[in-house]
């Protein structure tokens, strides 16, 4: 079998296996570098990722990070399964016993992106888009993904975050709540967007110990509702300890 080699394609591949090993960020000659490439050989194979979305530029620090790009084809494609395949179940199970929707996010750069939605089964309820995004620093949310999240995440986040002028008053309230949901193992929180809602916020861990995803129930109290937040928050849990067992092989054991 013939063998043909595409250098600009290998190239492009050995960025994102390079990003997809990295929890933090890496800068234009590190990423260099490490793949064995010169500075100008890979600045063009960073612009096209970056122009196709799969990978991101964090402006103030200049490093690139792995976006949700891949995840985001990967639910397009039935056959492949995911983090996004593998929470359905849990969520669909959810959203059926509290009569509330449901949203699975992870952290892409500073920012939560939404990447599975249910919707309440009830005539009434909430929704959050799939591929939303929303800042880290102000949501439940991004407080209980960078609570569970590793020390060079976390340490990353905030550099950039103090990079593009967040306020110290509004980092210390960050780490207060990310105290507040370790202490916890949740996070509730009034919506600062939208009220009358109650985000209910549950950490889906993977194998490394350290949270993959979060599960929020964004909780409205409405004369549909047959759950009270209590009972809501008890059954997200589960759903959330239910995944976290499946993505760590730990399902069925």
């Amino acid at each position: 079998m013939t063998s043909y080699a595409v250098p600009a394609l290998d190239k492009a591949l050995d960025v994102l296996e390079l990003l997809a090993g990295q929890s933090g960020g890496l800068g234009q000659a590190q990423i260099a570098e490490a793949v064995g490439r010169s500075v100008g050989e890979i600045f063009r194979v960073l612009q096209a990722l970056e122009r196709r979305g799969f990978i991101l530029r964090d402006r103030p620090s200049g490093l690139y990070l792995l976006s949700t790009r891949m995840l985001e084809l990967a639910n397009q494609h039935p056959p492949l399964r995911g983090l996004v395949q593998l929470a359905l179940g849990p969520m669909q199970g959810l959203a059926l016993a509290t009569q509330q929707s449901c949203n699975l996010s992870v952290l892409e750069g500073t920012s939560v992106r939404v990447v599975q939605q249910v919707e309440s089964p009830a005539d009434f309820g909430f929704r959050v888009r799939v591929g939303a995004a929303f800042p880290s620093e102000s949501t439940a949310s991004g407080a209980v993904l960078l609570a569970f999240a590793g020390s060079d995440v976390q340490n990353r986040v905030r550099g950039e975050l103090t990079g593009r002028g967040v306020g110290e008053a509004a980092l210390t309230e960050l780490d207060q709540r990310m105290a507040l949901s370790r202490r916890q193992g949740h996070l509730e929180q009034a919506d600062e967007r939208q009220a009358g809602i109650l985000d209910i916020v549950h950490p889906v861990i993977g194998s490394d110990g350290h949270a993959l995803a979060v599960l929020t129930v964004p909780y409205v109290a409405t004369s549909y509702s047959t759950s009270d937040a209590p009972s809501v928050r008890a059954l997200a849990r589960e759903a959330a300890a239910s995944l976290s067992d499946m993505l760590q092989g730990r399902a069925g054991r």
